[in-house]
């Protein structure tokens, strides 16, 4: 019986690893050819990986919540054969579907067939071992690589832990403190920051359908401090002693991706930050004349505010640049390709809609709704969340009035919009009640100076303030 490992495939976008979320498949399953066998989280997104082999599951290299390398073996795949040249039955096909393979895919391609388990799954239940001082952590809550499994398979029942022993107990009666058996949790995520945070699941009463411990139960339950997951590896690299109730947060996946971006943008760019008080009254009102006119297609506020922001780098282009170090020139886009600032359950990422000029403002602000929910639910491919020109931030949504961002590098702008409020405001020398914001732009010094800056920003006051300005533009 001949075998093949599937590597972990070339993610794109400078990705270098994946940590594994959620095994698709258990050893002892069979495949075909793209179909879906393990979901991981790299610093993007959380994405299926397809595998390009057909035949029997032997191995799964890597548990949930461990960091796997870009090259490195991800599962591994027996071939079919009976030992007398004959196929088994009814998987006469796989031998045609493996030929037709192409090896190791990028994310969201395949090998040219239209896979089974493309689709996304929601997570299964997961069954996580009761906690106690007895009993030593399975692979899973260790981090070392699944063993065998004997039970089925998501084909047939995948264990959510790939294969580990606590994903195949019996379900039992589980959120529920003081209660003997296993606990039911709802994905390998949760086990995770359970461990991370030093929480007893046994301990938990989970609000989820059935007793199910969610992640806000986790999140709301008291971390028990360092000595209560020795066996996370996080917990004694090169770390001072913590005292007692002290969580660690390892920097992992996107929250790593978010940290080294951020530094780096500190490091290389020379950042400028200027302001203005701007009355959005106008802008308002033109919102909702649009709305009323056709209210099945509503138009959002950002939606205005990325058609102002296409206007001003229309006539301000220096700011849809980048720096090209190496090469020492600074390179203006032809296209506008704008990042929008998304809060996640992950964290912040910045989806990109390109070529954002060329859509009417109604196509915006449906572009922006589809955009920011699938980056909500992380189900953006790694190339939408690449890529961008220019950024805008709206923390208004936070309840703040201004902020001094940091630019997403390798851009070379970013406009912050806070939140609109009611104001004292002079118009035609008197005193009147006005809805207000503060904009704030973040340059780079490298590619423009202020009078540049200023005529955006001042471009973009005037048009929230006077939204008519805007046809003169379009």
């Amino acid at each position: 019986m001949s075998t093949k490992d599937f590597l972990l495939p070339d993610l794109g976008e400078g990705l270098s690893e994946a940590e594994i979320v959620e095994w698709r498949v258990a050893v002892g399953d069979v495949v075909t050819v793209d179909q879906s066998v393990v979901e991981v989280e790299t610093a993007k997104a959380v994405v299926d990986v397809p595998c390009p082999y057909a035949g029997r599951v032997v191995a799964l290299h890597g548990a949930a919540g461990e960091v796997r390398p870009v090259g490195q073996p991800l599962i591994t795949i027996a071939s079919l054969d009976t030992g007398d040249g004959a196929e088994p039955a009814g998987h006469a096909t796989y031998r045609e579907e493996e030929r037709a393979g192409s090896g190791n895919v990028l994310i969201g391609y395949g090998t040219g067939h239209g896979g089974s388990g493309r689709r996304r799954r929601r997570p299964r239940l997961a069954v996580a071992p009761e906690s106690t001082a007895e009993t030593p952590a399975g692979p899973a809550e260790s981090g070392a690589p699944a063993a065998p499994s004997a039970g089925p398979g998501r084909n047939g029942g995948a264990s959510a832990g790939g294969g580990t022993p606590a994903a195949d107990a019996p379900t039992g009666t589980g959120g529920r403190a003081g209660t003997a058996g296993p606990v039911l949790v709802i994905s390998p995520i949760v086990r995770r920051l359970a461990r991370e945070r030093g929480v007893d699941l046994a301990s938990l009463r989970g609000t989820g359908p059935g007793g199910v411990i969610r992640r806000a139960d986790v999140e709301a339950a008291p971390a028990a401090g360092r000595a209560a997951v020795p066996d996370a590896p996080e917990a004694h690299v090169g770390l001072a002693a913590g005292g007692d109730g002290d969580t660690v947060i390892p920097l992992t996946g996107i929250r790593r991706a978010i940290a080294d971006k951020l530094s780096r943008s500190r490091r290389e760019i020379p950042e400028v930050t200027i302001w203005v008080d701007v009355d959005a009254t106008g802008l308002l009102e033109t919102r909702a004349a649009i709305n009323a006119a056709s209210p099945d297609a509503p138009v959002s506020i950002l939606a205005l505010l990325a058609r102002i922001c296409l206007s001003g780098l229309r006539r301000y282009p220096q700011l849809n640049a980048q720096v090209d170090t190496a090469g020492q020139r600074i390179i203006q886009s032809a296209g506008v390709h704008l990042g929008i600032a998304a809060q996640t359950d992950r964290g912040l990422v910045v989806p990109v809609l390109r070529d954002a000029q060329r859509l009417t403002t109604r196509e915006l602000a449906a572009a922006l709704a589809e955009t920011t929910a699938a980056a909500r639910s992380g189900t953006l491919p790694p190339a939408r969340l690449t890529g961008g020109t220019f950024t805008l931030n709206n923390y208004g949504v936070f309840g703040v009035d201004g902020s001094t961002p940091i630019i997403n590098h390798p851009e070379a702008a970013l406009l912050g919009v806070g939140r609109i409020v009611d104001k004292p405001w002079v118009v035609d020398g008197q005193l009147a009640v006005r809805k207000v914001t503060q904009l704030s732009l973040t340059f780079d010094h490298r590619v423009c100076d202020g009078g540049v800056a200023g005529g955006f920003l001042r471009h973009v006051a005037d048009c929230v303030e006077q939204p008519a300005l805007l046809v003169a533009n379009v």
